[in-house]
């Protein structure tokens, strides 16, 4: 999919590249890609074997998120050097009322917001942690900060930033293109 006739992946590398990010390796069937797997974590993985073995922090990124910011990564470069954590996450507050739904649809209960929060990336990570938790882990995830939590691993999440949506069915793209669209003029 473009946005503005760029491709979506190339905005995230943009962004990676202006935030000062060293190096970036881009998974997928993109010129310059690196092959991805059949599930998230193996197509991070793909990448994670590409970078090298004595880089001490990596940054994982969705190219589904073409509006996130160098202020996130900024954020969260900062807090990995300033914080005992192996991962840093942003978040964004839940803005809808959440509820617990059985198979057959029948609500079973009504979640309490206060302490939720919807996760974004880019996400960035104690490179030796990512590593150590793919190599431990198996099954799918959704993301890698759940990787690094149930390999016992701490995270901490920094604010998000709500423009930074994620295109997953059409009617997100259009949102994203009217975002672009208003910063424009």
């Amino acid at each position: 999919m473009e946005l503005e006739g760029k491709p979506l992946w190339s905005w995230g590398r943009d962004m990676l590249v202006d935030a000062g990010v060293s190096h970036v390796v881009v998974v997928g069937p993109v010129p310059g890609g690196v092959p991805g797997g059949n599930r998230r974590r193996d197509s991070v993985a793909a990448g994670l074997a590409e970078v090298p073995d004595d880089v001490d922090y990596v940054i994982v990124h969705d190219a589904a998120r073409p509006l996130a910011t160098t202020a996130i990564v900024n954020s969260i470069i900062d807090t990995l050097l300033t914080r005992d954590v192996d991962g840093v996450a942003p978040a964004v507050p839940v803005r809808d009322t959440l509820k617990e739904v059985d198979d057959k649809d029948i609500v079973s209960g009504t979640l309490p917001r206060d302490h939720l929060v919807a996760v974004q990336t880019p996400q960035g990570f104690v490179a030796s942690a990512l590593r150590a938790a793919h190599a431990a882990l198996e099954g799918s995830y959704t993301d890698d900060a759940g990787m690094i939590e149930d390999n016992g691993g701490r995270v901490i999440v920094v604010p998000g930033d709500p423009r930074n949506l994620k295109v997953t069915f059409p009617e997100d793209l259009a949102v994203v293109r009217a975002l672009v669209a208003a910063e424009d003029h």
